[in-house]
């Protein structure tokens, strides 16, 4: 299973950042979200650690709900991540994050926290790899086909006939 996140640092009037997800299951979408931060935010890292964040608390509601269904996925989920300092914050053995902001502290020590006991995995991926891009912002034609490629979404509309 695949969570890919992403944010958009202060693009917004009141310079809270957007963010969102895109959750895959066996190649297709099942469970996506665009919104606002709640929060200002002071730099890029700490917005990309935000909707982490956000991100990783929705695989354990889903989590919890496959666990109440009895079904098992057979895989586990990986969260994408296209910040290669915010991976590296919650994934190398002395991380380095200055802020003042305490709610972001509290999301990176409690993301930290479960990445290093391997409850969750964060995997760094290229912002051309990474499908929630198109959640944060307005994209030209060729990224947008690239976006809806990798989202799994299909033209059908030669397929379907008048009646």
């Amino acid at each position: 299973m695949i969570f890919a996140t992403d944010a958009a640092y202060a693009d917004n009037r009141d310079r809270k950042s957007s963010e969102g997800y895109i959750m895959k299951m066996f190649g297709g979408v099942v469970d996506w979200k665009a919104t606002k931060q709640k929060t200002v935010t002071t730099s890029t890292t700490e917005a990309e650690l935000l909707s982490l964040s956000n991100g990783a608390r929705e695989t354990y509601w889903w989590t919890r709900l496959f666990k109440e269904i009895r079904l098992d996925p057979e895989q586990d989920f990986e969260i994408w991540c296209d910040n290669s300092q915010t991976v590296g914050l919650l994934t190398k053995i002395d991380p380095e994050l200055k802020t003042r902001l305490r709610h972001v502290d509290i999301h990176h020590h409690w993301l930290r926290q479960e990445v290093q006991e391997g409850k969750i995995r964060i995997t760094w991926k290229s912002t051309s790899e990474m499908p929630a891009d198109g959640m944060t912002k307005t994209l030209p034609p060729q990224k947008h086909q690239e976006f809806v490629r990798m989202l799994g979404l299909k033209d059908i509309r030669d397929m379907i006939t008048a009646s």
